[in-house]
């Protein structure tokens, strides 16, 4: 009978339907039991437990081991120098993939429980509660900082109510099936506007060197509440994947909702209501009147209108440095070859995932870098207007795609900006638009996207034909030296040159390079105070995330709206 309430308890700890983890308990014996999860390799336990901390161990070892738990829990034993049999539970805290000599390794951190329970290293219980008659905190914008805004503000007893310009995950498919099949633009509803923002749909990758900005495992932790894959928390470069991401944003919505939040589609904001110094309240649709006493303002790097509207009302902004460039892709085989010196066999896929990259360089004072990489991945429209054309990239959660894709971009700053005639807080957003223009013009329209085979961009040569794309809209032969500002195509072309050298049989005329990559971050920064991150003109208005000049991808803004929230949740209270 104590075997059976250890084995129920142990059950409901960790394999409860409300915490979203779901596990098969075997009653072996009277005396022991086995749990298996996806990161648990084991657990065997009796009817009583030594009263231990974990051993932390780091192993270094080849794939093949990597794909055995049972080799794990060996060379753990060996390392522990303990018989195995000991070992009642081992759990991964960190995995790596170190593929820089011909020798691939996987390299492992975790936790081992010998003759004690095991104990979750990943334990995470949110404070979720219902906030349905609680003071109203209002959101512009359902992206990662907006929807982790939302999650905090509950956790603080505030309800939140979101107003999102695009529709909700299943509606916005369709506006994304017309950009790639009919090349038609819907402003509000697009890769960049609707649930989830441009996360939903550009891959979700959840790596970030942003560690300062606020709690990294934290900010995975609710991405795994609402149905992530476990992984996502141990993995040094973690991935959700498109295919599954939308999803995951779905029920972080569904959440809130229950809770008592609110969160209303195709609620555009217009304008701002403000008293003296101090905001009142916004405008939605141009007609509707909200009244508030904080608004976060979380609408996105391609919200021009924000940007448009904030300098009408002369509330300070400022023209942010941004990267430009182009989308490059290669035969994904040919990436696998060159990073691991051998052709990846599906086993290896399996254990290790198909081979990605990352490259830097400096040519002619300018720093040329990759960005969003995307293996196994696709090529996506990104454009938000007709008549500019944006391109992005990204994987499903398997990366099995034929083609490998990266963003290669170079900065550019208010010099370059001045040289178009650009100058203000708008001239980076005008600089912007200006190179998106050209390469709309280029690719005849309908997003079609201008390219070239890599070779031809580097030689100033239009390509008489072009590699196979993934790019669904179509592609077009053009000279992308035209198209994009001088300085930046030729940084990129040495860098190019560069790549090839340091990475044998990148520079190809089998990759394709297509126009234009120019959505990498905001083009205006929002100032806001660094200790309350209020805005220093209006009370009240709290800039946050990507748009506003502050993060930088999916975690990176998700934890800015957390830190955001919390700001807000003490001026609301006070």
């Amino acid at each position: 009978m104590n075997c059976i309430n250890v084995m129920l308890t142990y059950e409901f700890a960790i394999g409860g339907k409300n915490t979203g983890y779901y596990s098969t308990v075997w009653l072996l014996s009277r005396y022991s039991v086995i749990v298996k999860m996806k990161t648990i390799l084991f657990c065997t336990f009796g009817t009583s437990f030594i009263n231990r901390m974990p051993q932390s161990i780091s192993l270094r070892i080849t794939p093949e081991e990597a794909a055995q738990e049972a080799t794990i829990k060996r060379l753990a034993a060996a390392q522990l120098n303990i018989n195995a049999s000991k070992i009642n539970a081992l759990q991964i805290t960190r995995r790596s993939v170190d593929a820089r000599s011909r020798q691939i390794y996987v390299q492992l951190q975790a936790n081992v429980f010998i003759d004690e329970p095991f104990v979750d290293a990943f334990h995470f219980e949110p404070r979720l509660q219902n906030v349905a008659n609680s003071q109203p905190v209002l959101i512009a914008g359902a992206g990662p900082a907006g929807l982790y805004a939302a999650l905090q503000l509950i956790e603080q007893g505030l309800r939140p109510v979101i107003i999102e310009r695009g529709k909700d995950v299943r509606s916005r498919r369709r506006d994304l099936a017309a950009m790639n099949k009919d090349g038609i633009v819907n402003p509000e509803s697009n890769y960049c506007f609707g649930e989830g923002g441009a996360g939903t749909y550009s891959d979700g990758k959840l790596y970030t060197r942003s560690n300062k900005r606020g709690n990294i495992q934290r900010c995975l932790q609710w991405f795994r509440h609402f149905g992530a894959e476990e992984k996502i928390l141990y993995e040094a470069h973690p991935h959700i994947g498109t295919n599954k991401l939308p999803g995951i944003i779905t029920a972080m919505r569904e959440g809130i909702e229950a809770c008592g939040g609110s969160i209303l589609f195709d609620t555009k904001l217009t304008d701002f209501i403000i008293e003296g110094d101090a905001l009142k309240g916004v405008i939605v649709n141009d007609v509707e009147r909200i009244k508030a006493s904080a608004l976060i303002l979380a609408t996105g790097h391609s919200a021009r209108d924000i940007f448009k509207l904030l300098e009408k009302r002369s509330i300070d902004i400022e023209a942010k440095a941004f990267a430009l460039g182009v989308r490059i892709e290669h035969p994904q085989a040919l990436i696998n070859k060159i990073q691991y010196k051998c052709d990846l066999t599906p086993q290896l896929s399996d254990t290790i995932g198909v081979a990605s990259y990352s490259l830097v360089s400096q040519e002619m004072g300018r720093g040329v870098f990759s960005f969003c990489m995307c293996p196994g991945g696709i090529i996506a429209p990104a454009s938000t207007d007709e008549g500019e054309l944006v391109v992005n990239g990204w994987s499903p959660s398997r990366r099995d795609g034929a083609f490998a894709n990266s963003g290669m971009v170079v900065t550019v700053d208010e010099k370059n900006f001045a040289k178009y005639g650009f100058t203000g807080n708008l001239a980076a957003m005008h600089f912007q638009q200006m190179v998106e223009k050209k390469a709309w013009t280029a690719g005849g329209g309908k997003l079609v996207a201008p390219a070239q085979r890599m070779t031809d961009f580097v030689k100033r040569k239009q390509s008489a034909s072009l590699p196979e794309c993934s790019y669904l809209p179509g592609t077009q032969s053009a000279l992308l030296h035209e198209v994009l500002p001088p300085e930046v195509y030729q940084s990129l072309a040495k860098g190019f040159e560069s790549f090839g050298r340091k990475m044998k049989g990148y520079f190809t005329e089998d990759a394709i390079v297509t126009a234009t990559e120019s959505r990498t971050s905001s083009p205006v920064r929002i100032p806001r105070n660094n200790d309350s991150l209020q805005h220093p003109q209006i009370k009240g208005l709290f800039p946050c995330g990507e748009g506003a000049g502050y993060a930088g991808g999916i975690v990176s803004a998700a934890m800015d709206g957390d830190r955001v929230a919390e700001m807000v949740a003490i001026f609301v209270k006070q």
